[in-house]
């Protein structure tokens, strides 16, 4: 049924439940506003449901299993057997969990939660079709979390055995040959992933290195560990096309040479970046404008050309990132609310849950150069640091980047086990303009790896005790 000409008032309506619409619903909650969230598919958007959460599940089972597998430590010996089915399934709990848990944030901040797909009809109102009806909402303020798909590629369109990352999570089976177009940190994580739990795998770049974005110093650390499981990798290499049989699908793709090459495998996995859901839901009815990539244009509070409507997240221009998401979300929130919040992004960190981790913030050694002129970069292998040798792993270094005159941190890089978790220090450090003299004055526990944050800032110093620099 069609709800006649009703139209129901909020004061604030997220349409998107993922990290960033849901943590935006919440903090609106908390200012006092009366919330609700609209979803077409389920509370965690994809980051909960089909990215973050679940390749991370796996990412962990595949160290577990590398790791019995191999013996890694002096006078451990093992035996082990994947079950790659259990492995699902518990992956499966784990989502279940996660989303669950939102859910029940969403009811103890009295946050009405509708499940169906959201169009715009006018610059203040949307209509919401449900299973078997619809509805109109009128909004004093609405904040769009719509997020993003995976591209298909018209030369690669999906199929059953042309795959994006959402099928390739839910692979019943680990593959015996995995083809991987895009060497980027989705493609780089799920390629090393199933190539710990055995399968032979393919990465295709069409850059000149996988993980282009990062230092590449820390890249050849990544590569190194690839190669280590075999996993063949071509760069300035262009996919052209596929042939697809009931078993197995054959990628033809150009090589750095210009010569054609094919290889078989039993999928090929397409990770070549994502596209805002900004099409077909009313946009241009709303008046709000987007650019020539469907990304909504916003000011530093998130607000649209619309001054009623808000956008966060994938849909807006930056890296397409979770935390970031949220993020945006709590500023869009609170400038509704009459706060003066603007969004500041020289803070948001960015990881790859390879092995070894990366994970950077701020500014690199070549865009400080550019910025500041003079810089001083200290830099501190995890070989030298006692708990990084004690847990037999060693691959990896810290690497801190500050302006030369004043001593102010502008960006770290880390390459090396638990970098994802490190990388929070130095977050802050920049966040609160702290100095080289302030991380190397602040003691940090021994033995833990958090000491290299302490140890890389003393060699930026020119005052470093556990490394010879000269």
């Amino acid at each position: 049924m069609v709800v006649g000409e009703f139209s129901e008032e909020v004061d604030v309506l997220v349409i998107g439940g993922g990290p960033g619409g849901y943590v935006a619903a919440i903090r609106a909650a908390q200012l006092g506003k009366s919330v609700t969230l609209v979803d077409k598919a389920e509370l965690g958007g994809v980051c909960l449901n089909r990215g973050c959460i679940p390749s991370k599940a796996l990412i962990s089972a595949a160290h577990q299993y590398e790791a019995a597998k191999e013996s890694p430590f002096p006078g451990i010996q093992s035996s082990v057997e994947l079950d790659f089915s259990k492995v699902q399934a518990w992956k499966k709990t784990v989502v279940e969990k996660m989303t669950g848990g939102v859910s029940t944030l969403m009811k103890g901040n009295k946050i009405k939660v509708i499940s169906g797909e959201a169009f715009f009809t006018k610059e203040n109102e949307v209509r919401i079709m449900m299973e078997h009806e619809s509805e109109r909402f009128t909004f004093q303020h609405c904040i769009l979390a719509t997020g993003s798909r995976p591209i298909e590629l018209k030369s690669l369109p999906y199929s059953k055995r042309v795959i994006s990352s959402t099928e390739a999570l839910n692979l019943e089976e680990v593959p015996k040959r995995l083809v991987i177009v895009g060497g980027g940190y989705i493609g780089t994580e799920l390629g090393q992933t199933f190539a710990k739990f055995g399968s032979q795998v393919t990465i295709v770049e069409g850059l000149d290195s996988i993980l282009a974005a990062f230092d590449k110093q820390m890249v050849r650390l990544v590569e190194r560990n690839l190669k280590k499981y075999n996993v063949e990798i071509h760069t300035k290499a262009m996919a052209q096309s596929v042939e697809e049989t009931d078993k197995e699908v054959t990628l033809t793709f150009k090589d750095k040479d210009g010569n054609e090459q094919k290889v078989t495998a039993d999928y090929v996995l397409v990770t070549v970046g994502r596209r805002p859901n900004t099409d077909d839901i009313g946009l241009d009815v709303a008046g709000i404008q987007v650019d020539e990539k469907g990304l909504v244009k916003v000011d530093t509070q998130g607000r649209t050309t619309n001054s009623k409507v808000f956008a966060i997240g994938d849909i807006v221009p930056g890296a397409a990132l979770a935390h970031k998401a949220s993020y945006e979300g709590k500023v869009a929130a609170e400038a509704i609310a009459g706060h003066p919040s603007i969004v500041d992004y020289r803070c948001i960190p960015a990881v790859v849950f390879s092995d070894p981790e990366m994970a950077s913030v701020g500014l690199s050694e070549e865009e400080a150069k550019k910025q500041y002129g003079e810089i001083a970069v200290g830099r501190f292998p995890f070989a030298a640091n006692g708990r990084a040798v004690s847990l037999n792993a060693d691959a990896g270094f810290v690497k801190v980047v500050a302006d030369k005159k004043s001593g102010v941190v502008v960006g770290a890089h880390i390459v090396g086990t638990e970098a994802s978790n490190m990388i929070a220090e130095f977050g802050l450090a920049i966040e609160m303009s702290a100095t080289l003299e302030d991380l190397a004055l602040t003691i940090h526990a021994h033995p833990t790896l958090g000491e290299m944050v302490m140890e890389a800032a003393e060699v930026g110093l020119g005052q470093a005790v556990h490394v010879v620099t000269k």
